[in-house]
């Protein structure tokens, strides 16, 4: 049976996949009250990917896929309690069905970073009511993850065509095969047991845009997930 629910939404420009440690520090106003509901509730939210072609009230939107990010640790980082440090881990994998748009719609010259890009979003706030969401959310379909065993043959396979892509794209600089098998150590990617969590990893190493990462945390099944990460790995 189709599991859904409803969640807050953190668009993001980066790419989080189950399992996967995610640390935030938390300073706009919407996102502080995206962090005080979730930890008045379950403490969960879904990050997605920046849709850089859509928005939401004038805020960036989410692409349709994403993660569940679980807080696991939140603290302040200033004594006036304006930033938040929070760290997270990705829980389930989700597609968005329908968004429920913020109740506060871009301002115009908005500036996250400066007290006065505060104080028009707390105002505006209280203008609209201060029990209304800043922040979008989202009735959201939980995806099954995908656990499928997964040969050492194919990894292995994985692990050349990564390599093959470094070397490729490091000429004319020449890329030691012992730097390469460094940076497997260093990841903990060196094993005879693979699992998705390693493909999962290797593709973020293979990746030079968080957007290349977007089709391994869509696909469906072992297959699918395998191909889409021989497509990033093969240099055009």
């Amino acid at each position: 049976m189709t599991q859904t629910k409803i969640l807050p939404i953190f668009p993001l420009d980066l790419v989080l996949f189950p399992r996967q440690e995610l640390p935030l520090r938390i300073f706009e106003p919407r996102y502080k009250q995206l962090v005080d509901d979730c930890m008045l509730g379950d403490g969960q939210f879904g990050v997605c990917l920046i849709d850089q072609n859509s928005s939401v009230n004038g805020w960036n939107a989410p692409k349709s896929y994403g993660t569940i990010a679980k807080i696991t640790k939140c603290e302040d980082v200033e004594i006036d309690g304006l930033q938040l440090h929070i760290e997270t881990v990705g829980r389930n994998k989700f597609k968005i069905n329908k968004i429920i748009p913020p109740s506060l719609a871009l301002p115009e010259n908005y500036d996250p970073y400066t007290p006065e890009g505060h104080k028009t979003i707390s105002e505006l706030h209280e203008k609209s009511g201060t029990d209304e969401k800043m922040y979008i959310q989202a009735e959201v379909e939980l995806i099954p993850e995908i656990d499928d065993d997964i040969s050492v043959e194919k990894w292995q396979n994985l692990v050349t065509l990564w390599k093959n892509k470094i070397v490729t794209q490091a000429l004319p600089q020449i890329v030691e095969p012992h730097a390469l098998d460094h940076v497997l150590e260093k990841y903990y990617l060196n094993t005879d047991i693979p699992t998705i969590d390693y493909i999962y990893s290797l593709s973020a190493l293979g990746a030079k845009d968080p957007n290349d990462l977007q089709p391994i945390l869509e696909s469906n099944n072992i297959d699918e997930l395998l191909e889409n990460v021989k497509k990033l790995m093969t240099v055009k």
